[in-house]
């Protein structure tokens, strides 16, 4: 009884906007937890449809059409915050017309892309930019056309769950992806066992189903809970774009900074090493980075929250949350060490000799992860808080320092130096992140500390 009694307070006692994380957080690490055990399931099923070359072709293709997602210009996130502080003054007009505006600009500008891209990738010689002779060049021209133009789909439709984190609800945003996984896992292990591997179909699988979700998602939010934030041609008002393109260019810059930290990683590992590299990077990432997955659901509610308690000027409560993320960190950086030295014996039973993957590798991305994990709750409050000037010359400078680092460092040491160039670069953040939030929750932030 004192357990549940325990449990119980746990989740009704304290700040409504602490109750309503906590709650969101539980739903979602149940649901995240679905999403990495069909995540796992995807490696061997994959492996056994396709051979270690193809799936690394398919992760590395995957990984170069992430970089057209900067083309939403940080509007995502615009819409993030500005709905959220709408929602915190009750003006639902004024989170329609933000909506509404949103849907517009990314409509028409993902609409040029789309079809952009449809012109020249015929153009395009895939097996010099996949540096694979494996697949012949027409097959890999349909598979990047499926993987592309479904990509830009689910980026503009995953805008409810947008909505959604904005009004603090993520754990209902963390169920389509589940959703999307167990269906696209369903018929990925019906294929195995009536036809033969064909990475086109994989592509068009895993590309469509997600697509499927989120458009099914859209219209069923937008009919029933969001009805009055529905998006609609008489609420757009390009007057508002400017105060979502301010916040959302800010976004834009720090997000081309992670689509080139992480999406250039798989194609610096093909240009210096092989795909079977690069499925070797994936396969390490993909089981460590689980900690990091998790310690990211835990903070997603506090994005939006942090926005509303920074607009009721509610320092107390923003000082008492860091803290005590501060100390789940620490609890995280132990896991991913606990991670990695039973990692041997994980890829052992996981995917048995299909692939080979070195310890000092997973030692490598380990260290870079244990960075990420130390500075996540400080780049969260600095998101929720929409500070982001002093992030936008952060990135700069990781920018301009990654890409001559990790070719030197790649060229000599293959996919393990362009690892380690990454966690090099994450010690600027660890070192300017913490120091920026202090100051602001501390009222002595100026200058571009406070921007």
């Amino acid at each position: 009884m004192k357990i549940k009694q325990t449990i119980t307070n746990f989740f009704t006692k304290g700040h409504e906007r602490s109750i309503l994380a906590k709650k969101h957080i539980a739903y979602s690490l149940f649901l995240k937890g679905i999403s990495i055990i069909v995540g796992l399931a995807f490696v061997p099923l994959i492996l056994n449809y396709l051979d270690a070359e193809r799936y690394g072709i398919w992760l590395t293709l995957s990984s170069i059409i992430t970089w057209f997602s900067f083309f939403d210009i940080g509007l995502g996130n615009g819409l993030r915050n500005r709905f959220a502080e709408a929602l915190s003054n009750n003006n639902h007009n004024l989170a329609r017309i933000y909506v509404s505006t949103t849907y517009a600009i990314l409509g028409v500008i993902f609409i040029l892309i789309i079809v952009i891209f449809l012109l020249i990738n015929p153009l395009l010689d895939w097996q010099m930019i996949l540096n694979t002779t494996v697949v012949e060049t027409k097959e890999l021209a349909i598979v990047a056309q499926i993987v592309f133009v479904f990509f830009i789909l689910r980026f503009f439709f995953k805008l409810i769950g947008t909505i959604l984190m904005a009004d603090q609800r993520p754990a209902i945003n963390n169920a389509f992806g589940p959703i999307g996984n167990i269906l696209a896992l369903l018929i990925i292990f019906i294929l195995t066992k009536s036809t033969e591997g064909s990475l086109i179909i994989l592509s068009a699988v895993l590309s469509i189903v997600p697509v499927i979700v989120l458009v099914i998602a859209t219209f069923l939010f937008f009919f029933k809970d969001y009805r009055k934030y529905a998006p609609s041609f008489k609420y757009v008002d390009l007057s508002k774009s400017k105060e979502l393109l301010g916040l959302g260019f800010k976004f834009f810059f720090i997000q081309i900074a992670s689509i080139v930290f992480f999406s250039t990683t798989n194609f610096l590992i093909a240009q210096f090493s092989n795909q079977e590299s690069v499925a070797a990077y994936n396969v390490a990432y993909k089981y460590l980075f689980i900690v990091n997955m998790v310690y990211g659901i835990i903070l997603a509610p506090f994005w939006s929250a942090v926005t509303d308690a920074f607009s009721r000027k509610d320092y107390i409560w923003i000082k008492k949350s860091l803290r005590k993320l501060n100390i789940l960190s620490g609890i995280m950086v132990l896991a991913l060490l606990g991670a990695l030295l039973i990692s041997p014996y994980v890829f052992k039973l996981w995917i048995g000799d299909k692939l080979v993957i070195p310890f000092s590798l997973s030692l490598v991305i380990t260290l870079y992860l244990m960075q990420k994990v130390v500075t996540a709750p400080f780049s969260m409050f600095i998101n929720g808080l929409g500070k982001l000037k002093l992030g936008l010359y952060v990135v700069t400078v990781k920018l301009i320092l990654f890409i001559p680092l990790a070719y030197i460092l790649g060229k000599k040491y293959g996919a393990l130096g362009i690892v380690f160039s990454l966690l090099l670069m994450q010690i600027i953040s660890l070192i300017i992140g913490p120091i920026q939030v202090f100051k602001i929750i501390n009222q002595k932030a100026n200058g571009i500390w406070n921007e």
